[in-house]
């Protein structure tokens, strides 16, 4: 009976592995690192993975400028003039928001008790500005998600949500018409679990002021989820919604592919599942959308990094590899940051393209810049 246990378990080992290890046309191979036979993508111009950025998905020079002076100086006045200058109904508005929180939640964790302390100002002496009271409530989402696991922890978990949830309330007031503080109320609801209709009233508040935004989307799709409060028909009725209303230009035709994402089983034995109508169709979706959004759409190197994730996995390597072009520099995006190490787990991937786009014919003077 123990031989037969590892026998199964060296058949699923290969199942799973097998297509990345060995392709029966194409020719890639495993080899050694360093080998004269490895892809090396550095020949391509990609970064090394020591080198490559996590806090963003894609560039945006003025906010990490903004947050070396803010933390530098502990002091709030840069970022507070810095989202004072930033669009309300921009998606760059809310990745900000979500940046500066972060760096901010960062900095407590590395130093408990004196990290942060430019933000806690910054809500102290400026208790109208909408700006720092929307990074407050982020800052506040964000910490309540790094406390999982335990019944202690859920419970510290819940508490630091509601007031959270108080925090969204208080940023929705200081900025009426402004969808931010909506969507990190959606963090807020998938947290502390609320009923389907309430769920949907505040849904109605995004629709309200933002109806297009395609973080506010995202944020929403994690609570129809399987694992959250919802299910797989409800997510993808969500994501197929919204793509089927997307003006052209709007992103919000890859969603589907972003449910897809969030609904993969844990362990897939079969090779064909990548290469299956709904994958297929997913994926066209959302290269559609890349195609057609604006090269300056701040949510467009979120889609193209989970491009980057389907296209291996179903070994079309010259359009991974085109996605690449675009995106190589910053991880801090989906997939890659759902793990420990997001750069990685992003050069793996990577290098898996380069030496499948090398083993079909391509090379660094073929690939389109």
């Amino acid at each position: 009976m123990g031989i037969l246990w590892v026998l199964m378990a060296v058949v699923m080992l290969g199942a799973v592995l097998g297509p990345y290890l060995l392709r029966r046309r194409g020719g890639i191979r495993q080899v050694a690192p360093g080998s004269p036979d490895a892809a090396d993508p550095a020949e391509y111009g990609f970064m090394r993975q020591e080198d490559l950025d996590v806090r963003l998905p894609g560039p945006d020079q003025d906010l990490l400028n903004v947050m070396s002076v803010v933390q530098r100086n502990q002091d709030f006045t840069a970022a507070k003039q810095f989202l004072a200058g930033t669009g309300k109904e921009s998606e760059q508005r809310w990745e900000r928001v979500q940046a500066i929180a972060g760096a901010a939640a960062l900095e407590l964790a590395q130093t408990p008790r004196l990290g942060a302390g430019w933000l806690h100002a910054w809500r102290a002496q400026e208790p109208k500005d909408p700006g720092g009271a929307q990074v407050f409530a982020e800052f506040l989402v964000q910490q309540a998600w790094r406390n999982a696991g335990g019944e202690a922890q859920a419970d510290e978990r819940r508490i630091i949500l509601e007031e959270a949830r108080s925090a969204c309330e208080d940023a929705a007031l200081l900025a009426p018409g402004d969808p931010v503080p909506h969507i990190t109320h959606l963090a807020v609801a998938r947290g502390l679990g609320y009923s389907q209709h309430d769920f949907e009233q505040l849904w109605l508040k995004i629709l309200d002021t933002a109806p297009g935004h395609m973080g506010a989307h995202l944020a929403g799709l994690r609570y129809w989820c399987e694992k959250w409060h919802g299910s797989r028909e409800l997510a993808f009725a969500f994501a197929e919604a919204a793509a089927a209303r997307a003006p052209r230009g709007s992103l919000l035709a890859a969603l589907p592919l972003f449910a897809l994402y969030e609904h993969l089983p844990e362990v897939n034995l079969v090779r064909s599942f990548y290469q299956s109508e709904v994958v297929t169709k997913s994926i066209h979706g959302a290269l559609f959308a890349v195609q057609a959004a604006r090269p300056d759409d701040p949510m467009l190197s979120h889609v193209r990094h989970l491009l980057v994730f389907f296209l291996v996995r179903c070994e079309r390597w010259a359009e991974a590899m085109e996605q690449l072009l675009h995106v190589d520099g910053h991880v801090g995006a989906l997939p890659w940051t759902t793990g420990t190490d997001p750069a990685a787990d992003y050069a793996v991937y990577r290098a898996l393209a380069v030496a499948g786009y090398e083993a079909n014919g391509g090379s660094p003077a073929t690939l389109r810049h």
